[in-house]
């Protein structure tokens, strides 16, 4: 079940300064290879989960976000994402 609706949730995304925002949803169990975006992202998880880590750091550990969280990804970092197995659906903002 969703967190906020995805309204609410687009506007408080907005409200973080982002210009460009939309809702995506993923299918169960999808999966993004390493990857990185030219500026700073956001997600607010709505409902779902999704699984990050970030195959340049030393440590490289997976840290998994549910609904309500918030996800902030810096320019240029490359990072792997993982959705659970409900799918996940979310606020990006760019």
């Amino acid at each position: 079940m969703a967190c906020k609706s995805r309204k609410e949730a687009e506007s408080e995304v907005r409200s973080w300064g982002f210009k460009h925002i939309f809702t995506w949803t993923d299918g169960p169990n999808a999966y993004y290879p390493p990857h990185s975006h030219s500026g700073l992202t956001t997600h607010l998880i709505l409902n779902g989960q999704l699984t990050i880590t970030y195959p340049n750091d030393e440590d490289a550990t997976k840290e998994t976000f549910g609904p309500g969280a918030r996800l902030d990804v810096d320019a240029n970092r490359s990072h792997e994402v993982w959705v659970g197995p409900e799918g996940c659906t979310y606020v990006i903002g760019e």
